[in-house]
């Protein structure tokens, strides 16, 4: 079991075939080359005409317990799920990384979310098919055996090697229409945070600036709260390389600032990954691989970064190092629906600097406010031919899928990109 816990799985629909409908566990996937089955429809080969969509979406779907979420996806009748499906089959992604969807060792909440919710239509929408599905372990909820917060006890969400109340929670799952070139999938679930040169490491005000983590803690101490992913999808006969990822929220810590420095970090790792070269020398994948990417590839940056460039709590200039990356290109997203929201909700967005239009979470309105935190980021080799963020306006086709608080889907909103594969 402890095996099959730390083994990443694309399930493929030949592969769900085969086991009878389901994954069981122990069962071999067939390989993300394998032909689907004869009746799952696949998106038709990528040209300039028809451009891919890459979409990320926080769909909240964490839940307070193991196995919660695959009880409730077992059965057709959560709204949430429906709601959730719903925003997908509007939208229409080849490709979408869903965050916050609780992590299951057998890969039945990714399943059943498939076949139970995603492949079925609602309201006149027709269900969505995709023939292959990612996911793997999170650091969420894994214990550490560490005092981590420095409160004197070990144990609980606050001390795993990523905040969760169980191994997996807050996990990611990735959906696609297009074949996952498995031999090459690379995670980071285990590169240690100390092993980044130049690392914002916290240190404690109250002790005079000494190291928050002892010299035994930053031997273990990981720098992905969940995991970074790179998965590489064929495409057009290319290769196409999702990184994926959500980095801990910049804020539930103290003065040392914690959490803010290793949201910081953790999305310096792709900085530094797309770079390549020197810039990523230092970094080790859980395959046993050094290094980054190679000059030229192709890659789309996806994931609730959990940091907005110009307002909210994470440190100055954290998602910068992305948008004003010289091999990013940012779309700058935006949404009718996010405006509106900004002018009616009033509270902290009325502070904010930010243009409202590109927000892509409604937060509590007093203290945070409505901010961008959801990004899709293509390579400038991958030209962008459109962008947007599912967010309607009040009364319009979409909206009762956003709705308002409490939200019927989630408080973030999906982001998505169009991009020509073909060309330069």
């Amino acid at each position: 079991m402890r095996f099959l816990r730390r083994c990443s799985l694309v399930l493929t629909a030949a592969a769900m075939v085969a086991a009878g409908g389901f994954f069981a566990t122990g069962s071999a996937a067939a390989p993300a080359s394998a032909e689907p089955a004869a009746h799952v429809v696949v998106a038709e080969k990528a040209t300039e005409a028809s451009p891919v969509r890459v979409a990320t979406y926080n769909a909240s779907f964490n839940r307070q317990n193991p196995g919660d979420l695959v009880r409730e996806l077992s059965g057709t009748t959560s709204t949430q799920a429906r709601a959730v499906a719903g925003i997908i089959q509007a939208t229409a992604p080849d490709v979408v990384l869903l965050n916050e969807f609780d992590y299951d060792p057998d890969h039945r909440a990714a399943e059943l979310f498939r076949t139970n919710y995603l492949a079925v239509g609602s309201d006149g929408a027709p269900g969505i098919t995709y023939p292959y599905v990612y996911t793997a372990p999170a650091n969420t909820g894994v214990p550490s055996g560490m005092d981590l917060n420095n409160d004197g006890t070990v144990g609980g969400p606050d001390d795993a090697f990523g905040y969760g109340a169980f191994e997996g929670q807050y996990g990611m799952v990735l959906y696609s229409k297009y074949p996952i070139d498995t031999a090459n999938v690379r995670t980071f679930q285990n590169f240690k945070w100390s092993d980044m040169p130049g690392a914002l490491l916290p240190t404690d005000p109250a002790s005079g600036g000494a190291d928050w983590y002892s010299a035994d803690e930053l031997a273990q101490v990981r720098l992905s709260s969940k995991s970074h992913w790179d998965v590489p999808v064929i495409i057009g006969g290319k290769s196409i390389h999702i990184l994926a990822s959500h980095p801990t929220p910049p804020v539930f810590d103290g003065r040392e600032d914690r959490n803010g420095r290793r949201n910081n970090d953790e999305i310096r790792l792709w900085a530094d990954y797309i770079e390549g070269g020197k810039a990523a020398a230092y970094l080790y994948d859980d395959q046993g691989r050094w290094g980054g990417l190679d000059g030229g590839e192709r890659f789309v940056i996806l994931g609730d970064q959990n940091s907005d460039p110009l307002d909210g709590d994470s440190i100055e200039g954290s998602i910068d190092q992305l948008l004003i990356h010289r091999l990013v290109h940012d779309p700058l997203p935006s949404s009718e629906g996010a405006a509106e929201a900004s002018a009616l909700q009033g509270g902290a967005s009325a502070q904010h600097r930010g243009l409202p239009e590109h927000d892509t979470a409604d937060f509590e309105d007093q203290s945070a406010g409505n901010l961008r935190v959801d990004y899709v980021l293509p390579s400038k080799n991958l030209p962008v031919l459109r962008s947007g963020v599912f967010w309607p306006r009040v009364g319009t086709p979409g909206s009762d899928l956003t709705g308002i608080f409490p939200f019927p889907s989630s408080d973030h909103r999906l982001v998505y990109a169009d991009v020509r594969v073909r060309g330069s």
